[in-house]
């Protein structure tokens, strides 16, 4: 009888928990500074390497209404970088040495699980790029190839611009 009340309890303990967790990534993913996109704004898996937008989304509306919000300043595009899923390059548009977009001109493509785990990573991968200034961000979990590539590509860039 003890042990049952025993189990009957963390039972129910376990799952007041997990009824009271909350995630963060919606959040994220719809801060709109955070999710700038390629003028082309088609997002489509097999669209060219231009046409993924920072979402990584394959179903978004047209960017044309964000890429007339876009910050003016030089533009720096990292080098590609190739993961075991795909290429992955950014380019960054920079106000003086200030990061101010960020911009997906290629992303993993290996299927729908990984435009599905683009989905979530890059608007995070992004905002935390802007937020530190800086390629020293943390990897999305879950996203180990995209969060590699990224970041490879990112610091390209800005040793590109460093150099100008």
């Amino acid at each position: 009888m003890r042990r049952a009340i025993l189990a009957l309890g963390s039972t129910i303990a376990g799952i007041a928990v997990l009824l009271s967790f909350k995630t963060h990534g919606i959040a994220a993913a719809g801060a709109p500074a955070a999710a700038p996109s390629t003028p082309s704004g088609s997002g489509s898996p097999a669209a060219p390497a231009g046409a993924a937008d920072a979402a990584g989304a394959a179903a978004t509306p047209s960017a044309a209404g964000q890429a007339k919000a876009a910050p003016a300043g030089r533009t720096v595009t990292g080098r590609v970088a190739e993961t075991a899923r795909g290429p992955v390059q950014v380019e960054l548009t920079l106000a003086g040495q200030r990061i101010t977009r960020v911009t997906m001109l290629q992303r993993t493509d290996d299927g729908p699980l990984s435009n599905q785990i683009d989905a979530t990573a890059i608007p995070k991968l992004i905002s935390e790029t802007l937020t530190a200034q800086s390629a020293h961000i943390d990897a999305v979990s879950g996203a180990s190839y995209t969060s590699e590539g990224y970041i490879q590509s990112l610091q390209s860039a800005l040793d590109k611009a460093r150099a100008q």
